[in-house]
């Protein structure tokens, strides 16, 4: 509840206090206000100093916790997951996910480990679109090719800390108008919250002024080794897509939606990672249709690793799901153990709407129409495989 504060006309008529004096006032106290408001989230016990921004600005780090031991680590740089220690079948917790301790290894450029990624997650061909008959060029970050928000995208901006609790964060961004070429002034709130039943739940949620596409998503690299060095090359991955969307060189859409029937794109019963990777020209980076057409929350995909009995569950309403098997990682980066992020360290299963969605009339459409609310939820389930 907001507190008036109301400064009796004698009083200042007493005093002598003119009316430029009696606006500092207010202001002064509005910000204490909003200052208080700031230093409580500050003093959470589970929110502490991650780091400083160039400009200044301190950057939190939220640590959410439930009662069977899981741990989850966000920044609000980028809305980035850090770190998720989750247990093996003999109860030892490591972490499943690449990152870092330390904020400027952020600031100095990762594959958006972990990172919330926005305006839209994945690949607009040459950055190029057409809406309601006008033209738009977005910025060109991946070749010729729109990627991940673009070079500043929702992964390198500093979020808004709306709300913290033991298990529980919301973060807001305004995303303004002409941001890395996108139109209309984008309100976009994100809340993660880790369950007793440990899932990591992400609700996103967005308005608009102005008719603009927006596909949010997570881009989290899960190892559930715990030992990015081991590769992901022996876990089981099963997929409920009977489709996937090639692409061609530059990993753009071709427009067709193809059986996944007889290639190594076929998960829809468990199947070992590399067993069929070498088969894949670069390895998969592929967004798969998912077998969940009337938009509600179901179970898309299962990752398993047998030597820890470790078992990620993909729960969504999105239509699509982009397997991307770290093909791109090279040993430069190294986590906090000293471990080196190689090729096939860590994968990613980032729920989507369909890559070029913009340039392709037949795939879901990702346009927000200003009225509307977009909103949709995505749930990383872990537990242990008896």
């Amino acid at each position: 509840m907001k507190t008036l504060y109301i400064i009796p006309k004698s009083y200042i008529m007493l005093h002598n206090i003119r009316p430029i004096l009696l606006v500092a006032c207010i202001f002064l106290i509005g910000l204490s206000a909003c200052t208080n408001k700031n230093d409580m989230k500050k003093e959470a016990t589970n929110v502490e100093l991650f780091g400083t921004m160039e400009d200044g600005q301190d950057v939190q780090l939220v640590t959410l916790k439930n009662d069977n031991g899981i741990e989850v680590k966000i920044t609000n740089y980028g809305g980035t997951v850090t770190s998720i220690l989750a247990p093996d079948a003999e109860g030892n917790f490591e972490n499943i996910v690449l990152g870092f301790d330390d904020l400027d290894k952020y600031l100095a450029g990762t594959p958006y480990f972990g990172a919330l990624i926005g305006r839209y997650g994945n690949r607009i061909a040459e950055g190029k679109f057409t809406l309601d008959g006008e033209a738009y060029q977005l910025d060109v970050n991946d070749g010729e090719n729109h990627l991940h928000g673009g070079v500043k995208g929702f992964d390198k901006v500093l979020w808004d800390i709306e709300s913290v609790s033991a298990n529980s964060l919301e973060l807001s961004y305004l995303s303004e108008d002409g941001e890395m070429g996108y139109p209309g002034n984008l309100t976009v709130n994100m809340t993660y919250t880790l369950t007793a039943d440990n899932e990591l739940k992400m609700d996103y949620q967005a308005t608009t002024d102005k008719a603009t596409p927006v596909n949010l998503t997570n881009h989290s690299y899960f190892n559930l080794s715990g030992d990015p060095e081991s590769r992901i090359l022996d876990h089981e991955l099963q997929i409920a897509a009977d489709q996937y969307t090639p692409v061609n060189a530059q990993l753009i859409p071709t427009g067709e939606i193809a059986a996944v029937e007889g290639t190594p794109f076929d998960f829809t019963e468990p199947f070992e990672i590399g067993a069929r990777i070498d088969d894949v020209q670069g390895g998969y980076d592929h967004n798969f249709v998912l077998d969940n057409s009337d938009g509600t929350m179901q179970s898309v995909a299962t990752l398993f690793d047998p030597e820890t009995k470790r078992e990620l569950e993909v729960i969504t309403e999105e239509p699509g799901l982009q397997f991307y098997s770290g093909n791109f990682l090279d040993g430069t980066l190294t986590g906090p153990d000293g471990a080196k992020f190689v090729q096939y360290s860590a994968l990613c299963l980032e729920t989507q709407h369909f890559p070029n969605s913009p340039n392709e009339a037949d795939f879901p459409s990702t346009i927000l129409e200003p009225g509307d609310t977009y909103k949709t939820s995505t749930i990383y389930k872990f537990s242990v495989r008896k």
